[in-house]
């Protein structure tokens, strides 16, 4: 297998995680818009805060997984690096966000 080929693979399988992510994080929302529908007024505020966690949460995966992709500088290595660990920390977000789906007790 030829690294161009390493890095189209690696590149899928960031866009494989994405996908998840993003049906996860809706269903993550709707968890979140049903404990916001039962809080008090002055207790609200589920959604927003996976809102902007989430929004935290991208340029953070993206700046690490940059700085990651370091370890190959310049090289033809330095993509598939870079895909890699933005699937590996956007599988570790989907567990995160599949947590807040169950809530507590599951």
């Amino acid at each position: 297998m030829t690294q161009s080929e390493m890095t189209q693979c690696a590149n899928l399988d960031w866009l494989r995680a994405d996908a998840e992510l993003n049906a996860v994080y809706r269903s993550a929302m709707e968890k979140m818009t049903e404990t916001d529908a039962y809080l008090p007024e002055g207790l609200k505020g589920a959604v927003e805060t996976l809102r902007e966690a989430q929004r935290a949460w991208i340029p953070y995966r993206d700046k690490a997984c940059d700085a990651y992709g370091f370890l190959a500088r310049g090289g033809t290595m330095e993509p598939m690096l870079v895909y890699g660990c933005r699937a590996d920390l956007t599988r570790n977000r989907i567990d995160e966000l599949r947590q807040l789906e169950q809530g507590l007790g599951n």
